[in-house]
């Protein structure tokens, strides 16, 4: 990856992360930010300096302790070898899928989420209100890009559904082929500005950042006709400079979103049934059939869709069992790997 000279304010270095290097630390190392992560290695960049180096750590002090893109990490001067990241302002992250793996990070450090969703058969409340729920749980402004909109007569009806997700919520219809429809969306990625994009495969999130960077080099790849779902196009976490100087971090799309220590994002994207729960007659009521509750009434009355509180049922639930296996897994004795 090809980055021009640069200072760490352009690439979004701020006082959080300055107050966090001692005098000591500074005499030896430098500041870089991880511009992409491969398989045990990590492109960064920074004051006189873009390489690919090992992402090893010399000590790990957890699952989290391991640098992702949009990561600052000190290295060494003369090595160049990383010596620790630097604490994130937020980090997104997932259950990872399989054994292998117990958590994966997808990215840190962003200002702003890119929710991308195109105006087909893939487009998903559920799924939308779990990134919605994850970025509310880390702090990030959320932007829900609506893809493909060439492709539909009933734009209003997708805008609409959007709109009633959360309220206050930007919405952003685009051609994603069409620079003139996403040259608002560049706005927002101003200088040292750090932007996510997150959806599943197939809604034009390649296709978006290619136009928004004024190049093709990104792969992209058509959609199934039959259901609207598309193949993985990126398989690298990867931020891309705009002319704006801002950063553009693209991400492998994810259809799979496990929740884990979202409770908060949970109460916040459903504060209207976290609001209903507290008017029960009983604090531990089910929301089933026990008498005086105000979520039940609510549903009668047609002021809370009964699907709505199905989602937050299972999303809640999810958090609950995941989170519960998170902590487990980090108490748990690290097996030596030896057979007695």
């Amino acid at each position: 990856m090809t980055v021009p000279e640069t200072y760490l304010a352009d690439l979004g270095w701020t006082p959080f992360f300055s107050v966090q290097v001692t005098a000591e630390e500074a005499q030896v190392c430098q500041p870089v930010r991880v511009m992409a992560v491969h398989r045990g290695e990590i492109a960064v960049a920074g004051e006189g300096i873009e390489a690919q180096i090992s992402s090893r750590l010399p000590v790990s002090h957890g699952e989290e302790d391991r640098p992702t893109v949009g990561d600052w990490l000190l290295i060494d001067r003369e090595k160049r070898e990383p010596q620790r990241v630097l604490t994130r302002i937020n980090l997104f992250k997932r259950p990872a899928p399989g054994d292998d793996r117990r958590l994966q990070l997808i990215a840190a450090n962003v200002d702003t989420l890119f929710i991308v969703a195109s105006c087909n058969q893939d487009f998903s409340i559920p799924r939308l209100e779990r990134y919605l729920v994850l970025c509310r749980e880390v702090d990030v402004r959320p932007v829900l890009v609506l893809t493909k909109i060439d492709l539909t007569d009933n734009l209003q009806s997708y805008i609409d559904r959007a709109h009633r997700l959360q309220s206050g919520l930007v919405v952003e219809p685009v051609n994603a082929r069409d620079p003139a429809s996403v040259a608002h969306l560049a706005a927002r990625c101003g200088r040292g500005e750090t932007v996510a994009l997150l959806g599943s495969s197939g809604v034009g999130k390649s296709t978006l950042v290619n136009t928004l960077r004024g190049s093709d080099s990104i792969m992209t790849q058509a959609v199934r006709e039959q259901d609207g779902k598309g193949r993985h196009t990126t398989t690298v976490r990867q931020m891309h400079r705009l002319d704006q100087g801002g950063w553009l971090m693209d991400t492998p799309g994810m259809r799979e979103f496990q929740l884990s220590d979202a409770a908060t994002g949970l109460a916040e994207v459903f504060d209207d049934i976290v609001a209903l729960t507290l008017e029960c007659r009983f604090t531990n009521c089910t929301h089933e059939a026990e008498p005086g509750c105000a979520v039940r009434a609510a549903i009668a009355e047609g002021a809370l869709d009964q699907a709505r509180l199905g989602r937050w049922r299972k999303l809640s639930d999810e958090d609950h069992d995941n989170t519960g296996t998170m902590a487990e897994r980090r108490i748990r004795p690290a097996k030596s790997g030896k057979r007695k």
